[in-house]
């Protein structure tokens, strides 16, 4: 008899995603398993049937091949379970997916993993920019010194849990549901302390500071997390210990101001410097000086760029560049002899050359009130 389309099985469309996959198994499972049909061979056969298809729909590789060449796919000894299938553990399956992260078992079951930790740590821009080692002191449980994490009293140790005699689950059953979840007594450990150490009381771990040495590449940014593994919460009773993340930020710079790996700064330069052009020395993040020509006629907002004078670029031998961004400053404080020689200047000075774009500004203004006349 010829096999029966696996999505017709499950009563889906061929497009269907995994979760409607998924949604469509777990009703036709609830609904044909043998524990709910007792005796019905129909029933037995369809459970079957649409745990294999299933099985493939579920897997994008299996479900690629079905869609190609159908059942022919999986012929010659290929079904990828056929048979081999069990009702024990299918529906197992079937109830770990549904139920598994609330109650005990392989995904419900607490771990007694020491916590990860997250510590805030502000840079200056010279430290991201050339990379540092940072010293931080962190508040959190360590290994107790005294039980060396046993979590018992010197010359004592746990003994096997009499209520799961070791195995860290108990199980109870619920009508025809089988629910496994941790040992109430022990915790899922599988032994109990009888002697707990008196120094952290049976837990193995204590709270206190640790100083802990931080390295900082070159070229952090903002945001930029470290991992130190191992260095997190100790676990219970000498458990795995969790792992401490490190979140960068890079504080503000009183002459620079960083974009990524450029770096970009103001600089006032005088006016007659603008006017008649000239050299100015700026400083760069890596602590030498740039000379840079100022041409005449230099504009306030006119940038220059400084090649490969910006940030260092994380895990990269590259460097980002400086943009120097031109502030001509107006003179303040003028004697009356400066005074009189820029009254002299502005009447020697024929407004559309020497200050174009302000003539241009000011033709439009008057040519805009002219039409507000007409």
């Amino acid at each position: 008899m010829a096999k029966q389309d696996f999505y017709e099985l499950l009563g889906v469309a061929r497009g269907a995603s995994a979760d409607e996959l998924k949604k469509a198994y777990r009703k036709l499972a609830m609904q044909f398993h043998p524990d709910r049909n007792p005796g019905d061979h129909t029933a037995e056969q369809k459970f079957k049937d649409i745990s294999e298809a299933y099985d493939v729909l579920k897997d994008e590789q299996k479900r690629a091949a079905y869609d190609r060449f159908g059942h022919a796919a999986f012929e010659g000894g290929g079904s990828p379970r056929g048979s081999e299938f069990g009702f024990g553990t299918g529906f197992a399956d079937i109830f770990d997916e549904m139920f598994g992260e609330f109650v005990g078992g392989r995904r419900g079951q607490a771990s007694a993993r020491g916590s990860d930790l997250r510590y805030n740590l502000e840079v200056s821009l010279e430290d991201a920019f050339r990379g540092s080692n940072a010293q931080i002191r962190v508040p959190t449980s360590v290994s107790c010194e005294s039980c060396h994490g046993s979590g018992s009293e010197a010359g004592s140790r746990p003994v096997t849990c009499t209520t799961c005699n070791g195995n860290g689950k108990v199980r109870a059953q619920q009508g025809f549901f089988t629910i496994e979840r941790s040992c109430p007594t022990c915790g899922g450990a599988g032994r109990v302390i009888e002697n707990p150490c008196r120094v952290c009381g049976g837990q193995g771990r204590i709270r206190r500071e640790k100083t802990l040495s931080v390295n900082i590449p070159a070229g952090v940014e903002d945001g930029t997390r470290i991992r130190l593994a191992g260095e997190g919460e100790a676990g219970l009773r000498g458990s795995t210990p969790g792992d401490l993340y490190i979140f960068l930020s890079v504080g503000a710079h009183r002459l620079f101001q960083r974009d990524g790996a450029n770096i970009h700064c103001r600089v006032p330069i005088s006016m007659s410097t603008a006017a008649l052009g000239g050299q100015i020395e700026v400083p760069t993040i890596d602590g030498s000086r740039a000379r840079v020509t100022i041409p005449a006629g230099t504009q306030s907002g006119h940038q220059f760029r400084l090649k490969g004078k910006g940030m260092s670029i994380l895990r990269a031998p590259s460097r980002g560049d400086m943009y120097i961004q031109a502030v001509v400053e107006t003179p303040v404080n003028l004697t009356k002899q400066q005074q009189d020689l820029l009254r002299e200047f502005e009447k020697a000075s024929e407004t559309g050359k020497t200050s174009p774009e302000s003539a241009g500004f000011f033709a439009k203004v008057k040519e805009f009130w002219d039409d507000l006349t007409e």
